[in-house]
């Protein structure tokens, strides 16, 4: 048994021996680097120029290194940064990275012609150079840039939605930028300048500068909640530049209340109540809570609704709500208005009522045998005192 245990442990130091060499194996060996993204590039006459350089000390005690500069051309300026200031040395702590930058301010005029600047980083212990490839060119490629404030916005389908964007040229040429935009379908877009109402499809911008443009989208009604996305692009001399917008439209309910089959007339008479169906409708995109219906009559009149309230009304659907209006017992007979009223979380539905008025059919009766008893009376006045 204690054979065993001593085999079994020999073999996990071995399987540990094995991962550490092999964890070893991936990290970087100690060391002082100095390294650049782009170690070759292009460069354009009469601009200042920016290159950015890495200094990394990988498991090593501190020491400070000597930063100079060899190939800079008679009429250059060349000036090594660090955090935005002139540096001569730099000391990166055990693994830790500095970032430097190599600034290059060349002159106008300058002709085109290649050459190599090397930086060097020395101390007692240590020696390191950097060489960077410089091409100078008499005009650069155009380079786009497109960057919104404020990339993702919400709101109803009846809102519309506009999105800053800042449209930079980085080349050395002005550019006419064409702009378009991509949208789902019956998405309205259209592109204004800055603070103007003109609407334009390209904008001119001059080499080294941005324009600031206006994107408007307005959603149909029909719209679909939840979000959608645009691309917006930029293009000018076979250069080209997108960026990605996002809309998320929330749902809005929006009510609808009318008689049944759209008709908003109804009959009633002096004294008695009449019931009078309604339909409450939402086409929204979202579900209608806590409905309250309320209505405004002549004075003295009574009205009711069955129900008062609706507690859910689905986007789409419908629901019937009977009205009980009892006009005053001193109404007059004719037509008259009913206002009535659906509202629920800001947002609410009118409707208009013509009521015809008429007096009970028990008037009538009474008033025929009034005037059959009238009749009468005056018959038999006629057959008494006609024989005299």
């Amino acid at each position: 048994m204690p054979r065993m245990l001593v085999a079994l442990w020999a073999a996990a130091l071995c399987a540990l021996s094995f991962q550490t060499a092999a964890l070893a194996a991936d990290t970087i060996p100690p060391g002082i680097y100095l390294s650049t993204d782009f170690p070759s590039l292009t460069l354009k006459a009469g601009e200042t120029s920016t290159i950015s350089l890495n200094l990394r000390n990988q498991a090593m005690p501190p020491e400070p290194l000597t930063l100079s500069l060899d190939g800079v051309p008679k009429d250059w300026k060349a000036t090594l940064l660090g955090d935005g200031r002139p540096v001569e040395s730099a000391m990166p702590g055990s693994d830790q990275t500095l970032s430097l930058k190599l600034r290059l301010d060349i002159p106008k005029g300058e002709a085109q012609q290649q050459g190599t600047l090397t930086v060097h980083a020395n101390s007692s212990q240590h020696h390191l150079s950097l060489p960077i490839g410089i091409t100078l060119a008499k005009q650069l490629p155009a380079q786009l840039s497109v960057q919104p404030d404020l990339p993702q916005l919400s709101g109803s389908a009846r809102t519309s939605f506009d999105y800053q964007l800042t449209i930079r040229n980085d080349s050395g040429q002005d550019v006419l930028a064409a702009l378009t935009a991509s949208a789902p379908g019956y998405f309205d877009t259209s592109f204004t300048e800055g603070y103007g109402s003109q609407q334009i499809s390209a904008v001119p911008i001059k080499a080294g500068e941005s324009k600031n443009v206006k994107l408007h989208v307005r959603p149909p009604a029909s719209a679909k909640t939840g979000e959608h996305d645009i691309q917006v692009k930029v293009a000018a001399d076979g250069a080209q530049a997108a960026t990605d917008l996002k809309l998320n439209i929330t749902g809005q309910p929006a009510l609808d209340l009318s008689g049944r089959d759209g008709l908003m007339s109804a009959g009633a008479q002096i004294g008695g109540t009449s019931t009078i169906p309604l339909e409450l409708h939402n086409g929204g995109t979202a579900a209608a809570q806590d409905i309250k219906l309320e209505g405004r009559a002549p004075s003295g009149w009574k009205i009711d609704f069955k129900p008062e309230q609706v507690a859910l009304l689905e986007p789409g659907k419908t629901t019937e709500i009977q009205a009980r209006i009892t006009p005053s017992a001193q109404s007059l007979a004719g037509d008259y208005m009913v206002k009535l009223h659906a509202r629920s979380e800001g947002q609410s539905a009118d409707g208009d009522l013509r009521v015809s008025v008429t007096t009970s059919g028990l008037w009538g009766v009474s008033g025929a045998i009034l005037i059959a008893v009238a009749l009468l009376i005056l018959i038999g006045a006629v057959a008494r005192y006609g024989r005299r």
